[in-house]
């Protein structure tokens, strides 16, 4: 079984590209059902590989991983400083208007829905800013639809896909910020229906990282990781 796709690696950093569907940490399961225990698998035993950032279970793209703890402090005082260019593309419902357009809107947790990771667009949130191009508009039979170039400019959890959603372009595919968080439900709770996934169009929600460019040890680094298929498929179709 393939492990994941090495972008890059060295004695004291591993970089992937995540594929979706993965979580980053283990909760039950055999020895492939994390990333963390399969990067294990990819370096042996005498090396404790220490994830520097973090992406959703269905977000795919490239992910940095620490081979030694200095090397983890290093690189997540650069994350924690901000001082990374992370870059995102997403597939979103509808022809977005114009080309390039900033959101600032605070985000908080969301205190009216059963899901208790789910976040909202509220004036007394954390100050939040994503921005967004439109590379491409394409219409298929099941309707209207744009891939956007992303770039959050703050951290947040499930940052983008709260504020594409806000601003009247959900990622598809996206179980919990789509309009119907019962499909996250039914899919945390393995009873999710072919009815309800053909309802989502893709296996996971689109969102991919692109890209991350910063500055370390004296050197300007920059990762790029390639979408799955199906990701390609849906807007190449």
């Amino acid at each position: 079984m393939k492990l994941f796709d090495v972008l890059f690696e060295d004695a004291s950093l591993l970089v992937v590209n995540k594929p979706a569907g993965l979580v980053c940490h283990p909760t039950k399961g055999d020895v492939y059902s994390s990333l963390i225990s399969r990067l294990r698998l990819h370096v042996g035993d005498a090396v404790h590989p220490q994830l520097v950032n973090r992406l959703d279970r269905e977000t795919s793209g490239v992910v940095l991983v620490a081979k030694d703890a200095h090397a983890a402090g290093e690189l997540r005082r650069i994350w924690e400083t901000r001082a990374v260019q992370k870059q995102y593309l997403a597939i979103v419902y509808r022809h977005v208007n114009g080309s390039r357009k900033m959101i600032d809107a605070a985000l908080g947790k969301d205190d009216q829905s059963v899901v208790a990771i789910k976040d909202m667009v509220r004036d007394d949130g954390l100050a939040s800013q994503t921005e967004y191009e439109v590379i491409k508009r394409f219409s298929r039979p099941e309707g209207e639809f744009s891939l956007l170039r992303v770039w959050p400019l703050t951290g947040r959890k499930h940052q983008i896909r709260i504020h594409l959603a806000h601003a009247g372009h959900p990622v598809v595919g996206d179980k919990l910020y789509g309009g119907d968080e019962d499909l996250y439900l039914a899919f945390v709770q393995y009873r999710l229906t072919e009815e309800q996934q053909s309802k989502l169009l893709l296996p996971n929600q689109a969102l991919h990282a692109e890209e991350v460019k910063f500055r370390w040890r004296e050197g300007d680094w920059v990762f790029r990781a390639e979408p799955e298929e199906w990701f390609t498929a849906f807007h190449l179709h």
